[in-house]
């Protein structure tokens, strides 16, 4: 059900209000123009959240990418979470992933053609992706995990929310996992619900746009993870090694798909050591190893993996009214631009 997954350490509440405060008075400066966010004369569109990880940025991403792609040169820009380099990186196909981080190499490899781009500064990076020597010439930038990167004024904010982790049920950090105060929903231009149970009512859906005080001007769309339609040979009883945030809503559904399987979890964006490797393939005993997109790019010298590709789905078919929101976005800023 939804907020199943929050876990709230009232004992640090002191320092969450602290915390909040600071952030507040950070927002309050944006919004008053004393800190100052820059545009572009391109299509921006961010894609955030305002939790700590886990809300499906990548998958969501990968969408904007097949949505797009075909009409338009996209860039993705992301910070390039635990990457061993500094400041921008345009990656070429032939990058390792250390010089940029799991996620991008994941996008990179998957979608080759697009300019893919790691800069903490996102200022810079935007401005080095609409240098010259960029070919083709970037059209669309889609900034990966930027809500907070309130320099940049993204022509189109799309917030995502995970339904296990709704946010008017969280907590600031450190207490929960809020980066920022639920009223900083209302920055974003299209909120969606991500994770959620393909089985979710109605009425849940309403209860869910009333906590969130949906402005009128805002959009609210509910995504699931499709999977593959078959997935065979994978013997009795695989492993399923993840490294990503919230396991638990792929865990649910694999139930759904697999008989019976065992779990072994580690924490988000997790660098496996030879050590866990060595322990990954004890635990496993000569069984099919199971991992994600995202964990394969880190689990190297292990036999027998199988890659469980996801894809965004967007519930009650309202993915053709996401679409048209995003071509309609991009096709005004292209031709005014």
């Amino acid at each position: 059900m939804e907020g199943d997954h929050i876990s709230i350490n009232h004992w640090l509440m002191p320092l969450s209000w602290l915390y909040g405060l600071g952030v507040g008075i950070r927002n309050l400066m944006f919004d008053a123009g004393m800190l100052k966010s820059q545009t572009f004369n391109l299509p921006v569109i961010c894609v955030g959240n305002i939790t700590v990880g886990g809300t499906g940025k990548t998958p969501h991403t990968e969408y904007l990418i097949r949505l797009l792609a075909l009409q338009y040169q996209v860039a993705v820009l992301s910070r390039g979470y635990k990457r061993q380099s500094k400041g921008f990186v345009l990656a070429k196909t032939d990058t390792p992933m250390p010089a940029i981080g799991d996620e991008p190499y994941q996008m990179k490899q998957k979608f080759p053609h697009i300019h893919m781009a790691v800069d903490k500064d996102r200022c810079h990076g935007i401005r080095q992706l609409m240098q010259a020597d960029v070919q083709p010439p970037t059209e669309v930038v889609i900034l990966d995990d930027a809500f907070q990167h309130r320099y940049v004024k993204a022509g189109l904010n799309i917030l995502l929310m995970d339904y296990h982790r709704l946010s008017y049920l969280d907590r600031l950090l450190p207490a929960g996992r809020l980066r920022e105060p639920q009223r900083g929903c209302s920055r974003a231009d299209i909120i969606i619900v991500t994770k959620c149970p393909q089985d979710i009512t109605q009425t849940e859906r309403l209860q869910i746009r009333q906590n969130l005080h949906q402005e009128k001007r805002q959009e609210v769309f509910f995504t699931t993870y499709r999977y593959p339609d078959h997935l065979d040979g994978l013997g009795d009883n695989p492993l399923l090694v993840t490294g990503i945030a919230s396991p638990q809503q792929m865990t649910y559904d694999l139930q759904q798909m697999i008989p019976k399987f065992e779990v072994m979890s580690f924490p988000d964006h997790h660098n496996f050591t030879q050590q866990d490797i060595d322990h990954i393939r004890t635990r496993a005993n000569g069984r099919t190893i199971l991992t994600t997109e995202k964990d394969a790019t880190r689990l190297h010298g292990l036999e027998d993996v199988k890659v469980i590709p996801i894809e965004v789905e967007f519930l009650d078919g309202k993915g053709e009214a996401f679409n048209q929101l995003i071509t309609n976005f991009v096709q005004q800023k292209t031709t005014t631009a």
